[in-house]
This record gives structure tokens, C-alpha cells and sequence, in this order.
């Protein structure tokens, strides 16, 4: 079977509609390593009160529970949508590869958004970044999302 960054980029999807399903934004990340998915995680902001359970954070910690490591050297992290500075900044702190993501967040991105914290020269870690990997797909789970939520206010 071939892998490549659409194929884990669709698993990230699914991650992402199971977020949507609990009424949290759609964001969905996998971690991969060697070409096996190490780590999952989908929004939970909603769903747990919790204003640091987004995607990237849950899918990290889980790869490195998996590893048994702190660092992610060289894996790769897939998330729908452009990472915030939190999830930015732990993706820096966990020493993690690369990065691939679907759509620009164009209020909260810090990767070209609004700043680039993942390739900033005076960290002492950069990530290599591939952004608008299924753009189209990740964006549809966006819209879906929000419009949905503009129904539910329209009531």
C-alpha cells in the first residue's frame, strides 16, 4: 500500500468528523512515524471544558505516550487545519519533523497566518511545514461546521 500525505491527510479528516459529531470545531490530527500512525486526536474543547484539549495537543501526547518518548524527531504531524501558537509551540517543543496541514487559519495560524513560530530562526527547533495538503476536503469540514452552527443560531 502506498503512503503518502494525502492518505494520512484523510485519516486526519476522519479524526476531524468525530470533533464535529461532539459539536467541536473539526480539527483532526494523526502523528506518523515510519509510516504508521502513532498518535490520534480530534477537537475537544466542547466536550471537556478544556481550552487546551485541541487536536495537535491530544495527537501529540498520545505519540509520545506510544514511543515512550518526549521527543517525535522524526515523525510528522497531519492536522486539518493550521495550527494555533499553542499547538505550534508543542509541535517546536516536541522536536517533531514535519508538519502537514489543509487550511489556513487565517484568525489563530502561526504558521503563515499570523506568524511563523514553526520556522522561527531564534527557537532551536524548526519544523519543515506542507501546507494545502487536501485544502479542499479540509475546508469543506470547516464549512460544514459553521454552518451548521449559524442554523442552530438562526433558530
Amino acid at each position: 500500500m502506498q503512503f503518502d500525505d494525502r492518505y494520512f491527510m484523510r485519516e486526519a479528516i476522519r479524526e476531524g468528523r468525530k470533533a464535529l459529531q461532539n459539536g467541536d470545531v473539526p480539527v483532526g490530527a494523526v502523528v506518523v512515524l515510519d509510516a504508521r500512525i502513532i498518535g490520534r486526536g480530534h477537537n475537544q474543547v466542547e466536550l471537556l471544558k478544556d481550552p487546551t484539549a485541541h487536536a495537535e495537543m491530544i495527537a501529540i501526547t498520545s505519540a509520545c505516550a506510544t514511543v515512550g518518548e518526549k521527543w517525535l524527531y522524526d515523525a510528522t504531524l497531519y492536522v486539518t487545519v493550521e495550527p494555533c501558537s499553542m499547538c505550534a509551540g508543542a509541535s517546536v517543543l516536541a522536536r517533531l519533523k514535519r508538519l502537514v496541514y489543509g487550511v489556513q487559519d487565517i484568525k489563530t495560524g502561526a504558521h503563515s497566518s499570523l506568524f511563523n513560530l514553526l520556522n522561527d530562526p531564534r527557537l532551536n527547533h524548526q519544523i519543515e511545514v506542507t501546507p494545502g495538503v487536501a485544502r479542499d476536503e479540509c475546508a469543506a469540514l470547516m464549512l460544514e461546521f459553521f454552518q451548521s452552527l449559524r442554523q442552530k443560531n438562526d433558530k
